[in-house]
């Protein structure tokens, strides 16, 4: 028993290691796709949470944003954390549409609720 407790408290101590190692080198992995998939008129979301338009892509290190029309700022290529994909017109008004239903239901589901909740009460009797 004592001959197994050594292996055993090095391999609980070294999968979580194993484990997150693993996920940060995955992740890093993905920030590299996403800076090598950047083109210009990409809409970003830079590390600050600022959304701007891809300018210039002309340095390796760096990136021309343009935050405002006609306001263009330099950021190095670290700080775009994110691409924001454009939302077609007929699919935001679909999910606002199920977004207004689910609320409808939740509030017949309240209401009916009440109801069944009132009526199955008996009135108390007074003494």
């Amino acid at each position: 028993m004592e001959t197994l407790f050594l292996p055993m408290l090095l391999l609980l101590l070294a999968l979580p290691l194993f484990l997150s190692v693993r996920r940060q080198k995955k992740q890093m992995q993905e920030h590299q796709q996403l800076q090598n998939s950047l083109q210009v008129g990409d809409r970003v979301m830079t590390s600050t949470g600022l959304y701007a338009t891809v300018v210039d892509l002309s340095d390796d290190e760096t990136l021309d944003l343009e935050i405002a029309d006609g306001l263009v700022t330099t950021w190095l290529r670290q700080a775009v954390t994110k691409k924001i994909e454009p939302v077609d017109a007929e699919d935001a008004e679909d999910d606002e549409d199920d977004e207004d239903d689910d609320e409808f239901e939740e509030q017949d589901a309240d209401r009916s609720e009440a109801e069944e909740v009132a009526t199955s009460t008996e009135p108390s009797s007074k003494q």
